[in-house]
């Protein structure tokens, strides 16, 4: 069973600045549970079969000046028959006036009112766009996750391999660090996993034999950021002399993260191997891989080799991380 996630009002009205005008007692402990938003059109005339009662309510000037078309009484009346459903909170955009119908009903029902001096277009896409990432679907995984040359790194392996000390090197020559050790990955749309670090472990890293450093403190502001797009997966492993490893790059392997599917590289690790100089090439070659360029194809060409497109894009999915 998928676990639904929350986020406290109170850290929506933050977010985007929203300026109370009705709270509830209870204002504190109320909840959010969708990441979409209503626009009461229909439910305004009185259809009221598909509406989502958990979705935050926005008032902009269509819905003002479909109220206006009725006398208090009505008025009253119609947002009664909304209000009774107890959304969790009701925003009125373009501050737009206080309307005593809105508020009394309001505050007979207990439920927020707040205010916004943005367009309704511009308010609904900021609070949808907050919402996608609060409430995104999300795991944490063991790994440490770098942008380089602005693609997400994904640095994965068994403990001790090091990932870590990978991640120090990269920074040492410009590239931030966005978690070390664990990795909160999240689905914030069909195509996207957003990563970040838990709050209480950000900018910090282990290595071993040292301690724990903060990233942020030693190395500055520029060498940390609090999230990145997830690109690619870098998986290190130990060197293994019996095992074979792709020397040509024509069969793409992609890992599924939340139903998503992210390329990723099987890197060996061993005494003499410059991690973080492979994993800045990695990065540069996974991008233009993304723009439609793939070496190994241009060389086999070269050599008159026919090398069709079904072979070059193959795709073999090597685990699956679900929430």
């Amino acid at each position: 069973m998928p676990v639904e996630f929350k986020v406290p009002l109170t850290k929506v009205v933050k977010e985007l600045s929203l300026e109370p005008l009705f709270l509830p007692d209870d204002y504190e402990n109320i909840q959010i549970s969708s990441m979409d938003v209503n626009r009461p059109g229909l439910a305004l005339t009185g259809y009221l079969d598909f509406f989502d009662k958990t979705r935050i309510i926005i008032f902009g000037k269509t819905e003002y000046s479909y109220l206006a078309r009725f006398g208090s009484e009505q008025q009253r009346h119609v947002i009664e028959n909304l209000f009774k459903l107890k959304p969790p909170a009701i925003i009125i955009a373009r501050n737009l006036p206080e309307k005593d119908e809105i508020l009394s009903t309001a505050k007979l029902y207990d439920i927020p009112v707040l205010r916004s001096p943005d367009s309704t277009s511009s308010l609904s896409a900021s609070l949808v766009s907050f919402l996608s990432v609060e409430l995104a679907p999300r795991i944490t995984r063991h790994g440490v996750l770098v942008e380089v040359y602005g693609e997400g790194c994904l640095l994965i392996g068994d403990s001790g391999v090091g990932k870590s000390e990978t991640a120090i090197e990269l920074i040492k020559r410009g590239h931030r660090l966005i978690a070390d050790d664990a990795v909160e990955i999240r689905r914030v749309s069909k195509t996207s996993l957003v990563g970040s670090s838990p709050d209480n472990i950000r900018h910090f890293i282990e290595v071993r034999g040292v301690g724990i450093i903060n990233a942020r403190r030693i190395f500055g502001m520029g060498a940390v950021k609090l999230t990145e797009k997830i690109n690619m997966v870098i998986n290190m492993e130990l060197w293994d002399s019996t095992k074979v490893y792709d020397r040509m790059g024509l069969e793409n392997e992609y890992m599924e993260i939340l139903g998503i599917d992210v390329p990723v590289l099987t890197i060996p690790v061993k005494p003499g191997r410059n991690l973080a100089i492979i994993i800045e090439v990695a990065a540069m070659n996974n991008r233009q891989k993304k723009m439609g360029y793939n070496g190994a194809q241009e060389l086999l060409q070269s050599l008159g080799m026919d090398v069709t497109p079904t072979e070059v894009h193959k795709k073999k999915i090597i685990t699956n991380w679900k929430a």
